[in-house]
């Protein structure tokens, strides 16, 4: 019962290396496929809420937010009504590569799960989702300077 997470985190870590080799060759690395995803898929988001979407905090975001920038995957716009706030958007390169992105997830996905009938997949999703909740109220305690107590 103790390896559950152990499992979740070697899914998570070799899913990620994965993708680190296969986006190489295009400059991606370190999780930023992550970003440039969910920018794409949410345009004009701001740091916070990208940082709060992807469970990390806001220095690891903003590191990986400024190099996607610096590659020209993404731009930051201000907001029209308060221009201190910079919205976040795919440029013409990250619109261009967001669909290899998109298929290697759903390739991944499609491996994952092979094997899999339609009922499984719905039960395994479901259950994630409820690990996942659990979890957060855990990450937004503990991001708030709290200890957990164990």
């Amino acid at each position: 019962m103790n390896d559950i997470l152990r499992e979740i985190g070697m899914i998570a870590r070799a899913l990620d290396s994965i993708s680190n080799i296969e986006f190489k060759d295009l400059d991606l690395t370190r999780g930023q496929y992550l970003y440039l995803v969910r920018i794409y898929e949410n345009p004009g988001i701001i740091q916070e809420k990208l940082a709060e979407m992807i469970k990390v905090d806001r220095t690891t975001a903003a590191r990986a937010i400024k190099k996607l920038e610096m590659q020209g995957f993404i731009q930051k716009l201000p907001d029209e009504q308060n221009k201190k706030i910079k919205k976040l958007f795919p440029t013409e390169k990250g619109k261009k590569v967001y669909p290899l992105l998109r298929r290697e997830g759903e390739h991944s996905t499609e491996v994952a799960l092979s094997g899999f009938t339609s009922e499984e997949k719905e039960t395994i999703s479901a259950l994630l989702h409820r690990v996942r909740k659990n979890i957060e109220r855990d990450w937004e305690y503990v991001k708030k300077g709290n200890k957990r107590d164990y």
